[in-house]
């Protein structure tokens, strides 16, 4: 499978590329900084350029089937990131005829299907109060993709952590799983199956240990 990917120089990034070569895929990503991937082998193409640039944009997506977007949200810089260049993104996946995008963002993304303990609304409403443009960022992202028939996914996660992969996690919605945290290897491992099983099409689900 072709892979056009986004965010791939990021933490969690440098954790999905290994394991979809390893997997036999083709990958297609869009870098600032091409330097920060270090990686030589014949299945990756690493394209320079700005996911804000909507013609960089179509010149990875352009023969690939699926498109994985980890750009997620950071606390610093533009607040529109994930926005903007999901809205790209499905602009050209229309012009190209690709149907299939998954798109990572947090738990504080909020879902018709979550059922929010106490501590999940604590912290939703602290979020809200801190992050708050972060949180606008991902409710606008969310809102570009649910707003097409695309195949979409969005997976969510809490807290992410940069620790040995457990190689097991819970799969649910906020509040029915219970876990407030994963490593980002765990979560690249669950978007590849999702990505290869065509599964949660249109649907937020949220990870967790």
């Amino acid at each position: 499978m072709t892979i056009a990917l986004f965010g791939g120089s990021g933490r969690t990034g440098v954790e999905f590329i290994p394991r979809a070569l390893e997997a036999g895929h083709q990958l297609h990503v869009l870098a600032r900084s091409p330097e920060k991937l270090p990686y030589a082998d014949p299945a990756l193409t690493i394209t320079g350029g700005d996911v804000l640039n909507r013609d960089d944009v179509a010149k990875v997506i352009q023969g690939s089937e699926v498109v994985v977007s980890l750009l997620g949200q950071t606390s610093g810089g533009r607040k529109d990131v994930q926005t903007v260049g999901t809205g790209h993104m499905v602009t050209a996946m229309q012009a190209a005829g690709v149907r299939r995008i998954i798109s990572m963002s947090g738990g504080g993304l909020p879902y018709e299907k979550d059922e929010p303990r106490a501590i999940d609304r604590v912290f939703r409403g602290v979020m809200g109060v801190f992050f708050r443009g972060i949180i606008k960022d991902a409710k606008d992202h969310a809102a570009v993709l649910r707003g097409n028939d695309l195949d979409w996914t969005i997976v969510r996660a809490p807290r992410l952590l940069d620790e040995p992969d457990q190689g097991t996690y819970k799969v649910g919605y906020v509040g029915t799983t219970g876990g407030n945290k994963i490593s980002r290897g765990d979560v690249a491992d669950f978007i590849l199956k999702i990505v290869e099983e065509g599964s949660y099409k249109q649907d937020m689900p949220f990870v967790s240990w």
